[in-house]
């Protein structure tokens, strides 16, 4: 099993900036894709960015493309999701997911998943 734990949400103001961090434990191996969604309560989860974890591939949902950065440190084990010029509709509960092999947008591809952590940006 794989554990992932995130950390680093919080309140922030319209153009601020936020990093988020997802630590992953357990029996992690080679071939990872760790990607962050976010969602509200009883609705579907919206993929954001996901980075393999050899740190060659990296994908963005086009909402945060030019304003989100997702990276990772191995050595650590954690996935970082820089977060710039945050807007009020980037509040949701963001989660991150681990999977194996490619990148993929859709959640039901990822087995592994955190418990979330809120981001609210205020206007």
């Amino acid at each position: 099993q794989v554990q992932l734990v995130e950390s680093g949400g919080g309140l922030v103001q319209a153009g601020d900036s936020m990093r988020l961090s997802c630590t992953a434990s357990g029996r992690t191996r080679s071939g990872a894709t760790v990607a962050w969604f976010r969602q509200t309560p009883g609705k579907e989860r919206d993929f954001v960015a996901a980075v393999s974890w050899s740190g060659t591939s990296t994908y963005y949902a086009d909402s945060v493309k030019g304003r989100f950065t997702i990276s990772r440190d191995s050595a650590k084990n954690t996935v970082y999701l820089q977060m710039n010029s945050l807007k009020p509709e980037d509040t949701f509960v963001y989660v991150c997911a681990l999977t194996y092999g490619t990148i993929i947008q859709s959640a039901p591809g990822y087995p592994f998943w955190g418990q979330g952590t809120q981001v609210t940006v205020s206007s």
